[in-house]
């Protein structure tokens, strides 16, 4: 088998396909939930906060002046983006509660489904092959 037919054989498999779906439909539902951290709930948590910006808060490593946005701060050298941090820190914490929430519902769904267990019927023997058996079954008794 050449590498391109084994490969074409490897990627059209239906998991590797699922798989790619999933990562697709994964990296748009992160951008929504980015979204909601920057646009609904940070501006929110900074509001309690006294109107603070999670995003400007570092530590400046290469002697900067404390009150300086973030970008330029980072133009004049290293800092410490601790803000950054807790911004991503808490889109992951609501992704995974998100995708906890998700899964749990489908397991319920799952479990609520009815299980067939009525045994499926044996199929119909064909009808020379029943014949053939009593062929033999009447030799058998003969002999």
């Amino acid at each position: 088998m050449s590498f391109f037919q084994e490969f074409k054989t490897f990627a059209l498999k239906g998991n590797v396909v699922d798989l790619a779906v999933g990562v697709i439909i994964g990296a748009a539902f992160a951008k929504i939930v980015d979204s909601l951290v920057a646009d609904v709930i940070m501006p929110l948590v900074s509001l309690v906060f006294g109107g603070l910006d999670f995003g400007n808060y570092y530590m400046a490593l290469s002697g900067q002046a404390a009150n300086l946005p973030l970008a330029e701060a980072k133009k004049l050298g290293a800092v410490f983006a601790y803000g950054n941090f807790v911004t991503v820190a808490l889109n992951f914490f609501i992704l995974a509660f998100i995708i906890f929430v998700m899964v749990r519902q489908i397991n319920r769904l799952k479990a609520r489904q009815p299980v067939d267990t009525a045994p499926d019927k044996a199929p119909e023997t064909p009808e020379d092959v029943a014949l053939l058996r009593e062929i033999r079954d009447s030799l058998n008794r003969k002999s």
